[in-house]
């Protein structure tokens, strides 16, 4: 995983953030998840993410709005009720399946960040960094490691690459940090002053 800056010439207007409809089982979660949005916010970016109000998802986007940040959250109609659709946010965008969802996210948005999550947090990690090795894109991805919370994915990640399943370019590609100003100041977004 890099540790290198996103290339000077990528401008990051907005940012799409993977993470749970849940808290998780430690505070630690919830209090990154609002320094994310909240980071996300003063550095004039704006926050792409599922569209709820609950679990981090909810976090994220309550933070940034708190901070003056422009939010636009994309929810599959079907899960309005289920996941308790943010009626407060900047944007809105109801579509059908969740197919649609995660390509709105994609087309969105500059760069992505994968917060702690379960499977569909993994899941849409996966494809957009299966989108870049493709060629597909070229934004900038990475992981927030709250509290040592991606230290086993990155191990995986350097057992694919080590087992010649993934080249080093690609496992490079994903970036990784411990907290939200580290992680965007690596992809080459810093709050304005």
């Amino acid at each position: 995983m890099s540790e290198n800056k996103a290339p000077a010439d990528l401008a990051i207007r907005s940012l799409c953030v993977y993470c749970g409809s849940r808290d998780g089982a430690r505070p630690v979660y919830r209090e990154a998840a609002a320094a994310l949005g909240d980071a996300i916010a003063r550095a004039g970016v704006r926050l792409v993410y599922g569209g709820a109000r609950v679990g981090l998802m909810g976090v994220v986007a309550d933070a940034a709005l708190a901070a003056g940040g422009d939010v636009y959250g994309v929810i599959p109609r079907s899960m309005t009720d289920r996941e308790l659709a943010h009626t407060g946010l900047t944007e809105l965008n109801v579509v059908e399946t969740m197919h649609q969802r995660k390509l709105a996210m994609i087309e969105a948005a500059d760069g992505f960040i994968a917060m702690p999550g379960g499977f569909g947090t993994l899941e849409e990690l996966f494809e957009v960094l299966t989108w870049h090795q493709l060629g597909w894109h070229d934004k900038p991805c990475g992981l927030l490691d709250v509290d040592g919370f991606y230290g086993p994915l990155a191990n995986c990640i350097a057992h694919m690459q080590d087992e010649g399943f993934l080249s080093a370019v690609h496992a490079q590609r994903l970036q990784r940090a411990p907290d939200a100003d580290a992680l965007l100041a690596m992809m080459g977004v810093t709050a304005r002053a």
